[in-house]
């Protein structure tokens, strides 16, 4: 009987390579789906997931795996240089966390992080970039908001800015009036949280760039954004470390009340 699907090709990434070599070592044992479940304590449905690179294993599941195949610590090494190495498909795996999450925490220091964005502001944006195809790109982006905001069960967003992003005229004007109308109305949300570092607050934890964190009902993780990309942050240890960062972010920041007031300011300006 031919295979239900093909392989993913292990040359792509890391994450391709472990879920591969998953499907590998299980075939060569002549094992089911529903047998490689039961060895890692999860449902035959999630290990067909796993082998298609749309589910993440984690430690335990590879210290399993290694513990049934005898190979040492084979699982548990691919999985570590998974979570280290760049992700071409970290876009696609960040939306899959987002749509599923129950709290995402936001800081940026240069800009209104996206889930926050007006269609005017992505466009400015994306106008400095070298974006081929920006409507389709503003479409993209304008959906992994919708599939986040509109959700029956929408997670709790709490955002951290930079005092400096609201002096920022992006896109002239009329486009920053617009975003901060759009601010002070996502801010009457009872799921959001939105606070601003004043310039007065000086150095913190934000100065080496934005960043993300996604709470999961199971783990958290984490992304943090770079110049032509990013890195999709896995590993437990470092996205609580990430965690931590917005914390103490949030301690130099002003109340949600004082945050309000402050964008009202800066919205007269451009008004």
């Amino acid at each position: 009987m031919p295979p239900v699907r093909e392989p993913l090709d292990p040359r792509v990434s890391m994450w391709q390579f472990l879920a591969f070599f998953m499907r590998f070592m299980r075939e060569k044992a002549g094992l089911s789906l529903a047998q490689c479940g039961e060895i890692i304590g999860v449902a035959r449905s999630t290990v067909s997931n796993m082998e298609a690179g749309r589910r993440r294993p984690q430690d335990d599941h590879m210290r399993l795996l290694d513990k049934h195949y005898g190979t040492g610590l084979l699982f548990q090494l691919i999985l570590w240089f998974a979570r280290m190495a760049h992700d071409p498909d970290w876009a696609r795996q960040c939306m899959e966390y987002e749509k599923t999450s129950t709290a995402i925490k936001t800081y940026h220091g240069k800009a209104i992080p996206r889930p926050f964005q007006t269609e005017g502001y992505i466009r400015a944006m994306l106008e400095t970039e070298a974006t081929k195809d920006i409507e389709a790109e503003i479409a993209t982006r304008v959906e992994r908001q919708r599939l986040i905001l509109e959700r029956s069960d929408a997670p709790m967003l709490w955002m951290l800015v930079d005092e400096s992003v609201l002096a920022c005229p992006v896109g002239g004007r009329e486009v920053m009036k617009h975003q901060l109308n759009h601010l002070l109305n996502m801010a009457s949300r009872p799921n959001v949280i939105m606070r601003i570092v004043p310039t007065a607050a000086g150095a913190h934890h934000g100065f080496d760039g934005p960043f993300q964190v996604i709470c999961l009902p199971e783990r958290d993780v984490a992304y943090a954004g770079a110049q032509n990309g990013g890195r999709l942050i896995e590993g437990p240890i470092e996205a609580r470390d990430f965690s931590a960062k917005f914390e103490r972010i949030g301690a130099k920041a002003l109340p949600e009340d004082a945050s309000r007031a402050l964008i009202e300011q800066y919205l007269e300006q451009y008004s």
